[in-house]
């Protein structure tokens, strides 16, 4: 890496991973020991580094053997099922390769045996029409292009999914009715 900044991806416990595998980004300052801060939150600030100086802000990704990064998701958006970490941008993408989804947003959903499952939004080209046939034609076909427990269990059909005016997903509307009442680990 050049510049000031040495990138790296790390699991979650902190350990280095080698090129090319997925986990929390990393940035060290080549000179500045502290170099980042959240304003006003000392513990939020203290949680982002890790010994030696090295911060996050919470990106998913993995850096290639040329030092080259690719971004993968958010941290905050993470989904962890069984004690394995699924990417919601990684389901968003196979799920989008259907002629049936015009647009998309997976979310974690409580589930009592494995933490959370995959839960998948759908809001539908023009032409189809929303069934329970559909919902597991397009499970099958995310299972076809990701490892199945990456696939959405279940799908809710959505007449158009929520965005700010920035085009951003909001998410948050259509997982936070699952969570109520529920304390959220994530």
């Amino acid at each position: 890496a050049t510049g000031s900044f040495e990138v790296f991806a790390a699991d979650n416990a902190g350990k280095r991973l080698p090129p090319g595998e997925v986990g929390t980004l990393y940035l060290r300052h080549k000179k500045l020991s502290k170099p980042f801060e959240y304003h006003l939150a000392c513990a939020k600030t203290g949680e982002a580094y890790l010994d030696g100086g090295a911060f996050t802000i919470g990106d998913i990704g993995r850096v290639d053997a040329d030092g080259y990064v690719y971004l993968a998701d958010r941290k905050s958006h993470t989904i962890i099922s069984g004690g394995v970490n699924i990417y919601p941008t990684e389901v968003e993408e196979a799920l989008q390769r259907h002629p049936a989804v015009a647009d998309v947003a997976v979310f974690g959903i409580p589930d009592d045996e494995w933490g959370e499952q995959v839960k998948a939004a759908v809001e539908l080209t023009e032409g189809w029409t929303a069934s329970p046939a559909l919902a597991e034609e397009l499970i099958a076909f995310a299972r076809t292009h990701l490892a199945a427990y990456k696939a959405p269990r279940s799908i809710d059909f959505e007449a158009r999914l929520p965005r700010y005016p920035t085009g951003k997903l909001h998410t948050r509307l259509l997982r936070d009715p699952y969570w109520k009442g529920r304390e959220r680990r994530i």
